[in-house]
């Protein structure tokens, strides 16, 4: 959670013998600031940030924000930019309250400067690839309202690489962005599909026709823990990429289909565009190409075709491949000419390529069949439930959303039936639950008797008060542990570098991290666990009440087995047996909300260095002490 200068030292050492044993030329080495290299790091270019001290990128003296660089190929016909940006904090908490990128308007105004240096040429194309740390759904917007996704749009990026979710959450840590103009859109908070279908409308191809505003987004998985590298291709104009997993070992061949794209995660609305109004360059399209890198000689490259429209998996194409001899590659560029226009598909997964090369030693190396779309379609393909929640959620939208709905909810679950009670005088009963068989009527019994264990309503509800208004916590927020800091749900409140001004409010939205799994975790449950367990007493006390309430001659009509006899030799019925486990599930279930709650608050001491009973006493034990006093109450006599 904190900055470890030794980390860096064996990170440099690393990173020259990279470098040494590759034999590439440093200066192409970029190695981009992440929130991990920004943990506890009060200033930039301060003595705690040793990023800039130890990084490829700090030795070379690329101190600032943006980084970008040109290339043109192809005898001058294309270029090709390259745009890196830094979006960490430009104060650096520790974590885990150090989660999301955040751009600055200065920030955005350099992106947007760098992406538009060579607009100016309309007749030369480009081709733009931006990277940085942070996906868009963990990119905050800046002051202004801005985001980086409409600067991306504007300039409709071939792809924005990043990184930052590692590989935990899937492998389809993929987004299509398609520029949306409609006022009222839930894009701002969600999108459900991996891929957008764009609006379907009359066909323009006239000269001055808009372009299409689209980018991809790739987040790149993790080196450290899963072994993955990427590799990239851009073939005149085409964007494509493989990703390697390296867990099992090196590899002897390396197959990187470059055309036709992978209708899944690379196909664009402006391809479509551009097929659809016959404006594609045909070279681009005549052929069928693949980038092969092997530590043996190659002796063959085959592509294969297969179409998929029987539901059987049948070879049309089985056709070797030339190598081309381009030398602007790093790997050999193999290509076969191909009648494209006998692929043209309504469908985006019908056809499918898979390109097989074998090496001097034997060794065969196929591709994974991927799909794919002449006509520029996007095939079909669905996150799970955890890549949407990294990949499809706009966290910084929903952070307060999320927050204001659960702080009303919980208001509402006490107010409510505390209102009731106040303006009414009838009282939800158990014999009323039992004749209404209903869920509600339930949830009403349990939130009304909580109001009657006035201490605990009264607790709760000042303690969600407390939430609101005053701070949570006080923590070391940098490295060095000079400099304390308090923590709302609005963020960090610290001193600035000079110790002359408060930096109000930082950390926003990164504080949910804390914030929502306290409240929909913790708080919401204690609530009504601690209902529950007021509930249960009563209807423990109206089923006892009953039952003693008979004559003794109704016990003879009763099963003998349903009959317990007390210390004093009392009868009694044997549903004190099953009450008995009612309470013992409830109190269960205090148990793990309270082990829930002291494990959050052992990462917070050890992640800002606190002392509980000093720096954050009423978070700590506000809750257990509540759910304590709750069952003292709620004992039986």
């Amino acid at each position: 959670m904190k900055q470890n200068e030794e980390e860096w030292v064996e990170y440099k050492n690393v990173m020259e013998d990279v470098v040494k044993r590759s034999g590439l030329d440093k200066n192409i080495f970029y190695d981009l600031r992440g929130n991990h290299d920004n943990f506890g790091v009060p200033v930039i270019g301060g003595s705690l940030d040793f990023y800039s001290k130890y990084s490829i990128n700090g030795q070379l003296g690329r101190s600032g924000h943006v980084n970008s660089v040109t290339l043109t190929l192809q005898a001058g016909k294309r270029k090709y930019l390259f745009v890196g940006l830094d979006s960490t904090m430009s104060v650096g908490l520790r974590g885990p309250t150090n989660l999301f990128g955040h751009p600055t308007d200065q920030l955005l105004a350099e992106v947007d400067l760098e992406l538009s240096q060579w607009d100016s040429q309309p007749l030369k194309p480009v081709s733009k690839i931006s990277f940085g740390h942070f996906p868009l759904s963990f990119s905050a917007s800046s002051q202004s309202g801005k985001t980086l996704k409409d600067i991306f749009l504007k300039h409709s990026l071939s792809a924005y690489v990043c990184g930052h979710l590692h590989s935990r959450f899937g492998k389809n840590l993929k987004r299509y962005h398609l520029s949306s103009h409609r006022f009222l859109s839930s894009q701002k908070f969600f999108q459900f599909n991996l891929n957008q279908n764009p609006s379907e409308g009359s066909k323009n191809c006239s000269f001055g026709a808009p372009p299409v505003q689209e980018f991809w987004e790739w987040e790149m998985g993790d080196w450290r823990k899963t072994r993955a590298m990427r590799i990239l291709a851009i073939d005149r104009g085409h964007v494509s990429f493989a990703d390697i997993d390296f867990k099992s070992g090196s590899k002897k061949t390396i197959i990187l289909p470059t055309f036709p794209l992978d209708s899944r995660f690379m196909s664009t609305s402006s391809s479509h565009h551009e097929y659809e109004c016959e404006h594609m360059l045909p070279l681009s399209y005549e052929t069928v190409r693949a980038l092969v890198f092997s530590v043996s000689p190659i002796v063959s490259v085959v592509a294969k075709i297969y179409d998929t429209r029987y539901e059987n998996l049948d070879i049309v194409v089985d056709a070797p491949m030339t190598n081309l001899g381009d030398e602007s590659s790093r790997g050999d560029l193999y290509a076969v000419p191909w009648n494209y226009k006998a692929f043209q598909d309504p469908s985006a997964d019908r056809f499918w390529l898979q390109i097989e090369a074998t090496d001097i030693m034997g060794r065969t190396t196929m591709t994974e069949l991927r799909p794919f779309s002449v006509n520029g379609l996007h095939g079909k393909i669905s996150w799970t439930w955890k890549e949407f929640f990294v990949m499809g959620c706009q966290w910084e939208a929903l952070y307060y959303l999320i927050l204001w709905v659960s702080l009303y909810f919980l208001l509402l679950i006490l107010l409510i039936p505390r209102a009731f009670l106040f303006f009414s005088r009838k009282q939800i009963t158990y014999k009323n639950v039992l004749a209404a068989k209903g869920f509600i009527s339930g949830v009403g019994l349990v939130l009304q008797e909580l109001c009657n264990v006035p201490i605990a309503w009264f607790g709760f509800l000042g303690y969600l008060f407390y939430l609101i208004l005053f701070p949570w916590f006080t923590g070391q927020v940098f490295t060095d542990g000079e400099d304390k800091g308090y923590m709302t749900y609005m963020g960090w409140a610290v001193k600035s570098s000079d110790n002359k001004s408060n930096h109000d409010y930082i950390g926003s939205p990164d504080v949910m991290v804390v914030v929502l799994p306290h409240l929909i975790f913790v708080v919401l449950p204690a609530i009504l666990s601690s209902g529950a367990l007021a509930a249960e007493r009563v209807v423990h006390r109206g089923k006892f009440l009953s039952v003693s309430g008979k004559k003794k001659d109704d016990y003879s009509g009763l099963d003998q087995r349903s009959v317990r006899y007390d210390s004093r030799g009392n009868r009694r019925s044997k549903f004190h047996f099953g009450g008995h486990w009612i309470r013992l599930i409830l109190l269960v279930l205090c148990l793990v909300i309270c082990w829930k709650h002291f494990k959050n608050c052992r990462a917070l001491m050890k992640a800002y260095e606190m002392n509980p009973l000093l720096h954050f006493p009423v978070y700590t034990l506000g809750i257990p002490l509540l759910l304590v006093y709750v069952i003292h109450k709620t004992k039986r006599n």
